[in-house]
């Protein structure tokens, strides 16, 4: 999941450099949501983790 927050931080600011404002903030704002399903994920697995031992 982290990969594809990447790979749409790369597209947005491609698309920001090259003029497209649209596709530059639709790729950033989905690749802030990925990551904050990437945070919530990654912690519940912690949390997961800690309960198990």
């Amino acid at each position: 999941m982290l990969r594809w927050t990447i790979t749409f931080i790369v597209i947005a600011l491609i698309a920001a450099i090259l003029g497209f404002g649209g596709i530059a903030g639709a790729s950033a704002g989905i690749a802030k949501i990925l990551f904050y399903i990437f945070i919530v994920l990654f912690v519940l697995s912690l949390l997961a983790r800690l309960v198990k031992k």
